[in-house]
């Protein structure tokens, strides 16, 4: 079994993808194709918004949205010390500081009744993550960030899909950015990203920034980067992109199965009121999380750890001057935090295995 069965996906698509990608060969644009504002078209309308901008990754992504912010030293940017790097890293990248506040337990993503506290003059920025699949509560934050001045950005590497009260993740911030990692929900078949917003001035912005900081060739007004989307990536997700809704009801659906069939024994996602979840990882907590990972890996479960240690505790953000314990509910989540395979293609015996095997080897463990 694999934890995530790309190859499946392929499978059931393979006529259109490869009809995309043969395309490309033949017009030979690898370079921003017509492809690339073909997809950025659909993305755009499927989020809601007016402006999708594809990137070469999420972390481009995210560094793309804090320059055209102009954000940099001495500036802080708050977020959350339960994610992966890239989140914080880009703060770093472009001079500014991270501001870490804890998560709620109930979802893993930020604790918003501790962002105001965390609010200094010198703050620019919320970088929510929409950790696992489902979203924040951006009314409460997009409505902090207007009474201070900030602009907020959702980190939605793992969300895209979702919705909250009937909007799409990704269309709810002045910023949005997302991740086309082959895991993700909506992936590519190996780097990629986007960025989307309703603002025309950032949307022009974020495009300069991505080509090096030029709309048109030899001409650069900002300092940018190489963050350009590759032509073959877009044939590739416009091969498969007619699938997405199939596979984001299949995730919800087998999200739920998992939940109702394990929540008895341990702790399974909580969904929050107004939510829908694509279940970017199925994440559950056990208090001896280490040992029913090595238990199924010997019944021949795959099971992984988003994340085994907070980014406060990382040797790179110790400057930072964070100490353990200042985070105590990131800290919980990082040592009872585990995934189960999901993915839309996870057939029904496959599933009742790692459902059976959970069981089992939480019965072990408790003697």
């Amino acid at each position: 079994m694999d934890f995530i069965d790309l190859k499946a996906q392929y499978r059931k698509f393979e006529p259109a993808i490869n009809e995309r990608i043969h395309r490309v060969l033949e017009h030979g644009r690898f370079i921003m194709g017509p492809e690339v504002e073909e997809l950025e078209t659909v993305l755009a309308d499927f989020v809601g918004c007016r402006h999708s901008i594809t990137v070469a990754s999420g972390t481009d992504s995210l560094e793309i949205a804090l320059r055209a912010l102009e954000i940099g030293p001495g500036d802080e940017v708050i977020t959350v010390p339960f994610t992966w790097i890239s989140t914080a890293e880009v703060i770093l990248q472009v001079g500014a500081k991270p501001v870490f506040v804890d998560i709620d337990p109930l979802d893993f993503n930020i604790a918003v009744d501790q962002i105001e506290a965390a609010i200094t003059p010198r703050t620019k920025a919320l970088l929510p993550v929409s950790l696992f699949g489902q979203m924040p509560d951006y009314d409460a934050i997009n409505a902090m960030a207007e009474k201070h001045g900030l602009t907020v950005i959702e980190d939605a590497a793992q969300s895209f899909g979702a919705t909250r009260h009937g909007r799409r993740s990704c269309g709810v911030t002045a910023i949005a950015s997302t991740s086309f990692y082959p895991a993700k929900p909506l992936g590519c078949y190996g780097e990629g990203g986007a960025l989307f917003t309703n603002d025309d001035d950032l949307a022009l912005k974020m495009r300069a920034i991505r080509t090096h900081g030029g709309i048109r060739r030899h001409f650069h007004d900002l300092v940018g980067m190489n963050g350009r989307f590759d032509t073959l990536q877009a044939a590739i997700m416009l091969g498969k992109w007619p699938g997405f809704a199939d596979e984001v009801t299949a995730r919800g659906r087998l999200g739920a199965h998992y939940s109702e069939k394990l929540h008895d024994v341990c702790e399974t996602p909580q969904i929050r009121e107004g939510n829908t979840h694509v279940y970017a990882q199925y994440t559950l907590r056990a208090s001896h999380r280490d040992a029913l990972g090595e238990t199924l890996k010997a019944k021949g479960i795959p099971t992984a750890v988003y994340y085994p240690k907070c980014l406060h505790e990382q040797p790179v953000f110790s400057h930072l001057g964070y100490q353990y314990g200042d985070f105590p509910a990131a800290e919980a989540a990082s040592r009872e935090v585990i995934s189960l395979p999901l993915n839309p293609y996870l057939t029904p015996a496959e599933q009742e295995f790692v459902i059976r095997g959970v069981r089992e080897s939480l019965a072990e463990q408790n003697g």
